[in-house]
């Protein structure tokens, strides 16, 4: 224990008392009940075979999802923790099951998602002779978790999973993992009971507020003629919906999304001005280098955001609300830091700044929002061409779902279409592979989605090329039975990577063809419904079909081969510099 930081902790009261002696394998179930985990993703193996072997006394208690790849595993922890507001748990084996976890890790690091992955080891014996399935896991992870650990004696187990459980799910969120070595696992040991952790020394998860930056930033708010919110993610993981629209409805604010806060904000709330970013809408991309206050919460000034930084809203006073003091001046520099989370600073904010009415300011979004509608929105939702648009898909889903769908996406043309597009009227409703951009999240994350929030629909938008990455997974849903709703969106390119090379590289199309099976068929193989149709008049009809089926379902929907996706903010360039076309 002396090698674990010193923490406080609170008795939990759930599972086993401390009244008996436990293996190690059986504490770490102990652990996740009283930190009501209900749900585990995860695939055996030989190292973590013992608490494989402790979970088949506990299946009453945990349900444990069986993966056909520990990516998918922890894709599926992502997708569960951004629908359900929890923490995600992923199991996984010594050596290439835990490298498996690495890019999900990297994934869910960069996107702030709250996941605690317990691996196998070898014995601790055995430790450093490169032992069959031997990794240095902890070495490998550093870079891409909020913090690593590895446990070699089962007294350890309560504490590192109470402190895993913690760091992951406070502050800004993140991956946490925990790698047991295969004799911790089957010791026994006299079992203290399970405390939850809730203060480590040295580590603050909340700034202290400083009141004085937020009697600042509402100053410079009240000076403002043109103020700008950009808002992000922060919202959401810090459970401030309500408190945001708050804040919006006293200030009167034009606010614009990153591709992480969608649906932090119901689209068609009347101050929602659109999507940031390379592919987001003209007028904020325009606007932000137009305002004089620029409000930014909750999210992290990431280059598809600000393109040129040099270039990027210098005209403009920056008030940057954010948990993790880290971001502050990282990119962009900040004129008042408020550093705290949101779900505090916004309503100290709120009670600081005057009632105010911005319409004249929020008209010149909308004068830019008809300009976009014009020359690519139009076409792309109501195409007069024979090819079906990506844009239209997603429009008449819109229709069919009333906006109150989960979509998950995975990575590519598909995925900034759906965000584009999408209507989302409830918090936690788009999940996207934001800052790692990783091919092969869409399905995997679907299925997490669902387990997260098994009462609504659940659509995975996907391209030909991401699904071909973790089609595996499709063995999950048969299996278990998540009902998720799978459109893939199918160019028969690697759609994003043509458009570069049509714009940037002279159409010289390298490698970018891509072939695929008979999706169908191979969904059928897997005893999930499915059709595939490439004319507009049964779209509609077809979309009916996959929402109504009681199931899982799969939708291949044949789109155009070289449409692109507009505006467009070319690399090097300012977002004042966006594309229309």
């Amino acid at each position: 224990m002396s090698t674990l930081e010193k923490t406080e902790n609170k008795e939990c009261t759930k599972g086993t008392q401390p009244t008996k002696q436990l293996k190690g394998s059986q504490a770490v179930l102990e652990a996740l009940l009283c930190e009501g985990v209900d749900t585990v993703f995860g695939y055996p193996g030989g190292a973590i075979m013992p608490i494989y072997d402790a979970l088949y006394d506990y299946n009453d208690r945990l349900n444990h999802i069986l993966v056909r790849h520990e990516q998918g595993g922890i894709h599926a922890a992502q997708g569960y923790a951004r629908t359900s507001g929890r923490t995600g748990v992923v199991f996984a084996t010594s050596g290439p099951g835990a490298t498996n976890l690495v890019t999900g890790l990297a994934d869910a690091m960069i996107d702030s998602n709250p996941i605690v992955c317990v691996t196998g080891q070898v014995f601790a014996s055995l430790l450093g002779t490169d032992a069959f399935q031997e990794t240095d896991v902890i070495n490998i992870t550093a870079p891409v978790t909020k913090w690593s650990y590895q446990v070699t004696e089962a007294s350890e187990i309560p504490q590192a999973l109470a402190k895993a459980f913690y760091i992951a799910s406070t502050g800004r969120p993140g991956p946490v993992l925990i790698d047991i070595t295969k004799n911790a696992q089957m010791e026994l040991f006299d079992y203290p009971g399970y405390k939850k952790c809730t203060h480590i020394r040295s580590y603050r998860p909340a700034p202290i507020v400083r009141k004085e930056y937020v009697e600042e930033a509402a100053a410079l708010i009240n000076g403002a003629k043109k103020p700008f919110i950009l808002f992000g993610q922060g919202i959401i993981l810090g459970r401030a919906e309500e408190e945001f629209k708050t804040f919006l409805a006293k200030s009167g604010i034009p606010a614009a999304a990153t591709v992480m806060g969608l649906s932090a904000l119901e689209t068609d709330h009347p101050q929602h001005v659109g999507m940031l970013g390379m592919h987001g809408n003209y007028a904020p991309n325009v606007m932000t280098n137009e305002c004089d206050v620029l409000i930014a919460i909750g999210m992290r000034f990431d280059d598809r955001v600000t393109g040129r930084l040099d270039k990027y809203a210098k005209q403009a006073k920056l008030i940057h609300l954010d948990i993790d003091p880290a971001e502050i001046d990282k990119n962009v520099k900040a004129t008042v830091p408020v550093w705290g989370d949101c779900k505090e600073t916004l309503p100290l904010l709120t009670a600081l700044v005057d009632k105010a009415d911005h319409s004249a300011w929020l008209q010149q979004f909308r004068e830019l929002e008809k300009e976009e509608v014009k020359e690519v929105i139009q076409d792309e939702l109501h195409p007069t061409s024979e090819v079906m648009t990506m844009g239209e898909v997603v429009n008449i889903l819109n229709e069919l779902t009333g906006g109150d769908a989960i979509i998950t996406t995975d990575v590519g043309q598909h995925q900034m279409v759906a965000c584009r597009y999408a209507k989302f009227n409830q918090s936690k409703s788009n999940v996207t592979s934001g800052g790692l951009g990783t091919m092969g999240f869409g399905l995997p994350a679907a299925i997490g989605a669902w387990y997260g929030a098994p009462e609504r629909t659940v659509v995975a938008i996907i391209g030909d090329g991401g699904f071909q990455m973790t089609l595996q997974e499709l063995g999950t849903i048969m299996q278990f039975g998540a009902k998720v709703k799978i459109l893939i969106l199918n160019n028969q390119f690697l759609g994003m990577v043509r458009q570069w090379q049509q714009l940037f590289n002279d159409r010289r199309y390298s490698f970018v063809n891509i072939t695929s099976p008979d999706f169908v068929a191979v969904a059928k193989g897997y005893g999930i419904s499915g059709n595939k149709i490439s004319d507009r008049s049964v779209l509609k009809t077809a979309l009916k079909a996959m929402l109504d089926h009681d199931g899982a379902y799969l939708l291949e929907v044949m789109v155009g081969k070289e449409n692109n996706v507009f505006p467009m903010v070319a690399q090097g360039t300012s977002v004042s510099e966006i594309r229309l076309k």
